[in-house]
């Protein structure tokens, strides 16, 4: 599909291959992005340069973006899942670390999706094609609770509540350092322009705000955290705390994870305990709890030969 984009006084200066990463979908890699350029594949007021061309403002870009790759259904594998819950309209589960929520281009078996698609069958259609039923996600290595769509109208009618916020999500989280006793972290939060697997802080991002509240101090080694994210921006409760000092135990990307295995430690400290919404088709607001995982439990316990003490 051929675009083009005028440049504002706010990308005036940036690269060229940032300014390209900057609008394309998050599944076009910046090495892509490179190629296309030196391809000729992207012109500057009719004229190719290099990638690391500074565009000026009022200049024309004229590109073609390439077209996502076509999704393979994802197929049923007998997986087993820790339900906690569930009717006709909705399932919820408890999702362990190290499992992907569904498949992506290098990872196609072994996700939540292949799971639920084992577990019930007839999810496959439901919200497309590889994310059949998933209407929010978390990451690979955050284990807890998350809800699944059964039909069209739970799977809609659970979207907009993640969409208008009135979902309430509760996290537990083991941070580094002494945290003040509580907080809100307010910044905004965009993709990394250059390591497009990380997400940053950007002054023109998306709007991303957490709240916390420290339940237990282990000397000044460790925090436990109550979290509750007013927003549900990509690795949120992450990148704020690794931005207000206070990263994460065992995050790989925004912390010290080599550090932290120390402790026992082997994936980030990030845990959803609990979900309120309201029930699709009877509007009941419920709420659900995911118990701590073990590997969880035994760091906490690790944590406590440092002493602990209340904020």
């Amino acid at each position: 599909m051929l675009e083009e984009i005028t440049v504002t006084n706010r990308e005036n200066g940036w690269r060229l291959d940032r300014f390209i990463t900057e609008i394309a979908p998050a599944w076009v890699s910046r090495s892509a992005i490179q190629r296309h350029i030196k391809e000729g594949k992207v012109l500057v007021n009719g004229s190719t340069k290099k990638p690391g061309y500074k565009v000026k403002a009022g200049e024309c870009i004229t590109f073609e973006m390439p077209g996502k790759p076509l999704e393979a259904e994802a197929q049923p594998e007998d997986i087993p899942l820790n339900i906690i819950y569930e009717d006709r309209d909705i399932i919820v589960v408890n999702k362990p670390a190290g499992m992907i929520v569904h498949p992506v281009h290098n990872k196609k078996s072994g996700t939540l999706v292949n799971a639920l698609l084992n577990y019930c069958g007839d999810l496959q259609g439901i919200g497309g094609v590889m994310r059949p039923g998933i209407v929010h996600r978390l990451d690979k290595e955050t284990s807890g609770i998350i809800i699944v769509a059964k039909n069209d109208m739970a799977h809609n009618s659970l979207s907009l509540q993640f969409k208008v916020r009135s979902t309430e999500k509760t996290y537990i989280a083991i941070a580094k350092g002494k945290t003040p006793p509580h907080g809100q972290i307010v910044l905004p939060l965009g993709r990394h322009p250059v390591n497009r697997l990380k997400m940053t802080v950007l002054f023109d991002g998306k709007e991303a705000t957490t709240n916390y509240r420290t339940i237990k101090y282990f000397s000044k080694v460790a925090s436990l955290l109550m979290v509750k994210p007013k927003t549900g921006r990509t690795h949120q409760i992450r990148v704020h705390m690794k931005e207000i000092g206070h990263p994460l135990l065992g995050d790989k990307l925004y912390g010290k994870a080599h550090q932290d295995e120390a402790f026992g430690v082997y994936r980030h400290m990030l845990h959803a305990l609990k979900l309120c919404f309201n029930h699709p088709r009877t509007g009941e607001r419920l709420s659900f709890v995911a118990q701590i995982p073990e590997d969880m439990a035994k760091v906490l316990k690790n944590l406590s030969d440092f002493g602990e003490t209340k904020p």
